[in-house]
């Protein structure tokens, strides 16, 4: 092989590795710059401040490994900044999509939405669960798809609904459990009373508080499963102020957070075909 082909053979060996490197990152970058623009024409529209809170499995790099996300503190740093910086005299509306996640960074991001003076907006196009509901309940009002869903706002305790820590302390008896089980039930306790009275200064002020109460009860008192799915018709019974005009351009946004790419895709469609009239 002489040394010309020698060294073009490497320079495409390069560039294809290039390639490879750096083409999930420029698609990324479109998938932003794309974000942004749809961010902005519903921003115009609705003459608000948007913010976005959605967890997805993105799977961006060189081997396509999906990274699970939940509301962390990086979350509650960057909205918190968000709501700082929108004008005082304008709404916002802050998009959500996630399974929950720490408690901590949750309250801190319904606490700022419901200080903020004007009219605050929370939407769900899927789902909104555990901390993803409390900042909902923070909100003046609730928007969802017709079939998306919330969740009871009952804290975990490692694996464990503390709920059930307590009442199965409660079954057995206090005298037949040991040491380290009593000082569970005793923490899990106070995390209950601790979310439900929060709960409960978010609710005041729009339910009056004989509601707020009710509704703190029912959220976090472990009559359900952690993940159980509360629907637009249930929590219409149960006395929330849910609406389901989700702006056309939500559903536009949600098709920019890639889930992780398969070698076949779990569900497939054909949009029914329209057959054009004669003129």
């Amino acid at each position: 092989m002489d040394p010309l082909s020698g060294f073009l053979g490497s320079l495409i060996w390069w560039l294809f590795f290039l390639y490879l490197l750096l083409w999930p990152q420029m698609q990324y970058r479109q998938l932003q710059l794309m974000r942004a623009r749809l961010l902005q024409r519903l921003s115009r529209k609705r003459n608000s401040t948007v913010i976005t809170m959605i967890h997805r499995q993105e799977s961006i790099g060189l081997f396509g490994i999906p990274f699970y996300k939940f509301i962390s503190i990086e979350d509650s740093e960057e909205i918190l900044r968000a709501i700082r910086m929108a004008p005082k005299d304008k709404p916002i509306d802050l998009i959500i999509h996630t399974p929950g996640g720490l408690v901590l960074a949750a309250t801190q991001i319904a606490k700022a939405l419901k200080d903020h003076p004007a009219e605050t907006r929370v939407i769900v196009p899927h789902y909104a669960m555990s901390g993803g509901t409390l900042i909902a309940l923070a909100a003046d009002k609730i928007i969802m798809d017709p079939h998306a869903v919330l969740g009871p706002v009952d804290p975990q305790l490692g694996q464990y609904p503390a709920p059930s820590i307590v009442r199965a302390v409660q079954k057995k008896g206090p005298e037949k459990v040991d040491d380290q089980t009593l000082i569970l039930a005793d923490v899990a306790e106070k995390a209950i009373n601790q979310v439900r009275n929060f709960v409960f200064e978010l609710l005041k002020d729009k339910y009056g508080e004989e509601k707020a109460k009710e509704l703190a009860q029912i959220l976090t008192e472990g009559r359900w499963t952690h993940d159980y799915p509360i629907t637009v018709e249930e929590a219409k019974k149960l006395g929330l102020h849910v609406s389901t005009d989700v702006p056309e351009e939500v559903y536009e946004l949600m098709q920019l957070y890639p889930q992780p790419m398969k070698q076949r895709g779990t569900v497939e469609f054909m949009p029914y075909p329209v057959k054009q009239e004669n003129k």
